[in-house]
């Protein structure tokens, strides 16, 4: 097994622990944004969330669903259900040793779908946008799985 300095001046695996450093961040800054929106729009899921807002009856109003908040919250677990998958195959990616320029191009195209789509759910913009967005991050995890089996398993 490399050790761990081997690992750091590998440039494949800092460039995938710069990238996965960027989607991990955008993820939870998600949390942020669902907050802030939860926050502004006063809706609440919570009891003990409602109680500056109000006491007793006062602030059962505030549990309530908000199709802002909501929508921020459908963009934060979409974010779960591809990034968690891209840090783990993108790990065994970029330990399988791929050539630097196509690794840095997973990485990149990964990266620059998932903003987009942040934003695309977001603002919103219209389809197929969000969804090829999506479609094209999803390839790209594809994509390093089928490479790193193909290594693995030298298919």
């Amino acid at each position: 097994m490399a050790k761990l300095t081997q690992l750091i001046d590998n440039e494949v695996f800092r460039a995938y622990t710069t990238y996965a450093a960027i989607v991990l961040i955008k993820m939870m800054l998600m949390s942020v944004i669902t907050a802030y929106f939860r926050i502004t729009r006063k809706a609440f899921v919570n009891p003990e969330d409602t109680e500056s807002f109000g006491k007793g009856e006062n602030s059962k109003k505030y549990l309530r669903t908000d199709p802002s908040v909501e929508r921020v919250r459908r963009g934060h677990l979409n974010d779960l259900e591809n990034i968690v998958p891209f840090v783990g195959i993108g790990l065994l990616y970029a330990l399988s040793g791929p050539e630097l320029s196509t690794a840095l191009l997973h990485f990149r195209i990964f990266t620059g779908a998932r903003i987009f789509h942040t934003f695309a759910y977001l603002i919103p913009l219209p389809q197929p946008g969000r969804g090829l967005s999506w479609a094209v991050g999803y390839s790209v995890t594809f994509s390093m799985a089928y490479q790193v089996l193909k290594t693995a398993w030298r298919l």
